[in-house]
C-alpha cells in the first residue's frame, strides 16, 4: 500500500484516530510490524492521554492495575499497582516520546466525518484543524476513540437538582479551583468514580457522604504485596516486571472466572472481606450488601483500602436511599431523611458513544454503527478497511487494545502480500437469520443499560461473538482464522 500514495493522491496509508492508550498501541505495533506504511494520529485535544488527560477530578486514578494497564513493550516499573491520572498521562507521553510516536500526532484535529468509496477503495476524512476545515485521504482507519462521550456526561434524572443553590459538579467536567475544604459534600453514585472521590475529598472536606441507590462491591488492593516484593528481590528488573505483569493478568482472570462459576461463594468472600474493613459495629446492610453477584457490574478498586479508611476516620459515610427531591439547600430522601450539603457531585456514570461522534458514510449512504455486528471484537460488518480498539470491562483496557493492534497489523501484512485493497466483514442473510443477539457488555450497570442503543451488535456464533478474555484474543490475533466472515477484494 505504501508505494501507491502518490498515484492515488493518498496522504497516509493509515490514519489513527485518538492519542490515548489505544492510539499509541496502534502506532507502536504499526512501527514494529509494518514500518513501510505511513501513518499519522489525529487528536482532537491538546495533548496525549485521552481519558487520563481529560479527567481532572480529585484522586483520579486507574481502576485496574498499572502492570497490565501499561504496555507490554514498556512495562510499568513503579511499585504501586494503582496509578494516579497524572502519572498515567506522564507514562503515556514518555512511551510516545521513546518510540517517536509523538512526532506523528496532529493535535487540535477534530474528525467530523469519514467517507468510504468502494470505487477508489479509499477513506476521505473531513477534519476541523483548529478553526479551519481540512481533508485527508487514507487507505485504512484505526479508531482508538474509546466508548464514551467526551463532550457530555450521562444524564440521570435527579428530581429538583436545578433548584440547588450550592455547586453541582460532574466529575467529567471538574471545575478548576473548586474549593471544597471544610465543606459538606454529597457524592451521588456508587461506581468507580465515587469510590475514588470519597477518600480524596475526605482529606480536606468537613464531611463526605456517598449517596447510592444500591451498593457496589469494593475490593481493597495492596500497593505492593509480598509476592511482588519477593519477585523484585530474586529476579533482575527486566524479568521481574514481566513476572509481576503476568501475575496480575493471571490473578485477574482467575478472580473473574471464579466469580462467574461460583457466584454465591464469591459473594460470601467479598462480604467477609468488606465486613473486616468497616468501622467497628457497622453492619453490611444496607450500605455494603449489593443486590447482584460479583462482576455482574464492574468491581470497584480502592488502593490500600483508602475508601474504608476514610469511613473509619469519621470524615466520610455512606447512605443508601432514593432521592425524593433536591431543594435549594438539601437532598430529601424518600425515607424522609435530609442531607444538607454545600456541594453535590453527580458521579452517575458515563454516556456511551462509539466512534467519537464521527459521522460514517459508506458509498454515499449513512452508516449506523449500532445496526451492525462486530467481527472478532474489532471490525464492523459492512465497514471496509476499519478497526475499532476495545478493551475489557473485567480486565485492563490496554490488553484488549494491544490485541486489536496486533490483529490490525496481521491484516495489513496479509493485504500487502495478496495485493488486496479492501477487506470488509460480511455475513449472508441466512447467517443473520440464525444469529442470536447478545449484550455487547456482560454488565448490568446503569450506564451500560442506558447506552445499549449506540453499541455495535454481537452474536452467539463464529467471529461475531463478543470479546471474552485476553489470551483467546491474542491467539486469534496471531493465529486465528482471518478469512471466515471477511471479504477480501483486489
Amino acid at each position: 500500500m505504501a508505494v501507491t500514495n502518490e498515484l492515488q493522491n493518498v496522504d497516509y496509508d493509515v490514519v489513527i484516530v485518538g492519542a490515548g492508550i489505544s492510539g499509541i498501541a496502534f502506532a507502536y505495533r504499526l512501527q514494529e510490524r509494518n514500518p513501510d506504511l505511513s501513518y499519522c494520529i489525529l487528536e482532537a485535544r491538546h495533548e496525549i492521554g485521552g481519558t487520563w488527560s481529560l479527567f481532572q477530578y480529585p484522586g483520579v486514578r486507574s481502576d485496574s492495575d498499572l502492570f497490565t494497564f501499561g504496555f507490554p513493550w514498556r512495562p510499568w516499573k513503579e511499585r504501586t499497582a494503582i496509578g494516579s491520572g497524572a502519572n498515567i498521562t506522564r507514562y503515556l507521553k514518555e512511551c510516545a516520546a521513546q518510540e517517536e510516536i509523538d512526532r506523528k500526532i496532529k493535535f487540535h484535529h477534530h474528525l467530523d466525518q469519514v467517507q468510504w468509496s468502494s470505487t477508489d477503495k479509499l477513506w476521505t476524512l473531513q477534519i476541523t484543524a483548529g478553526a479551519a476545515p481540512k481533508v485527508l485521504r487514507t487507505h485504512f482507519l484505526l479508531f482508538g476513540t474509546g466508548y464514551y462521550d467526551y463532550d457530555e456526561g450521562l444524564k440521570v434524572n435527579i428530581p429538583g437538582i436545578k433548584n440547588f443553590q450550592g455547586a453541582v459538579v460532574h466529575p467529567q467536567f471538574w471545575p478548576t479551583g473548586l474549593d471544597y475544604a471544610n465543606k459538606r459534600v454529597v457524592i451521588i453514585g456508587s461506581g468507580a468514580t465515587a469510590i475514588t472521590l470519597l477518600p480524596a475529598m475526605a482529606k480536606s472536606a468537613a464531611h463526605v457522604t456517598m449517596l447510592q441507590r444500591s451498593p457496589s462491591y469494593i475490593m481493597s488492593v495492596p500497593s505492593e504485596d509480598k509476592t511482588e516484593t519477593a519477585i523484585r528481590w530474586i529476579f533482575p528488573e527486566r524479568l521481574a516486571v514481566k513476572l509481576i505483569r503476568f501475575k496480575w493478568m493471571l490473578t485477574s482472570f482467575m478472580l473473574v472466572t471464579f466469580c462467574q462459576w461460583f457466584p454465591k461463594f464469591a459473594r460470601k468472600l467479598f462480604e467477609s472481606a468488606t465486613k473486616a474493613q468497616l468501622p467497628p459495629g457497622m453492619d453490611l446492610d444496607p450500605n455494603f450488601k449489593p443486590r447482584y453477584d460479583p462482576w455482574e457490574q464492574r468491581l470497584c478498586i480502592c488502593p490500600g483500602g483508602d475508601f474504608y479508611a476514610a469511613l473509619r476516620s469519621g470524615r466520610a459515610s455512606v447512605k443508601t436511599g432514593a432521592i425524593e427531591t433536591v431543594s435549594p439547600t438539601s437532598i430529601r430522601l424518600r425515607t424522609g431523611e435530609e442531607l444538607v450539603p454545600d456541594i453535590i457531585v453527580t458521579a452517575t456514570g458515563l454516556k456511551l458513544r462509539i466512534g467519537g461522534g464521527v459521522e460514517f458514510i459508506v458509498d454515499d449512504q449513512k452508516f449506523n454503527i449500532a445496526d451492525h455486528f462486530m467481527w472478532n471484537g474489532a471490525l464492523l460488518e459492512g465497514l471496509p478497511n476499519f478497526l475499532f480498539a476495545f478493551g475489557y470491562v473485567d480486565a485492563s483496557w490496554t490488553m484488549g487494545a494491544d490485541a486489536t493492534a496486533q490483529l490490525a497489523c496481521r491484516l495489513l501484512t496479509e493485504m500487502k502480500k495478496e495485493k488486496v485493497r479492501m477487506i470488509v466483514p460480511r455475513q449472508s442473510d441466512e447467517e443473520k437469520a440464525r444469529m442470536k443477539d447478545l449484550p455487547f457488555f456482560r454488565l448490568s450497570s446503569t450506564y451500560v443499560e442506558e447506552g445499549k442503543t449506540v453499541l455495535p451488535r454481537v452474536g452467539d456464533r463464529g467471529p461475531w461473538r463478543r470479546r471474552s478474555y485476553y489470551w483467546k484474543d491474542i491467539l486469534t490475533a496471531w493465529y486465528g482464522n482471518i478469512r471466515s466472515g471477511l471479504v477480501w477484494s483486489r
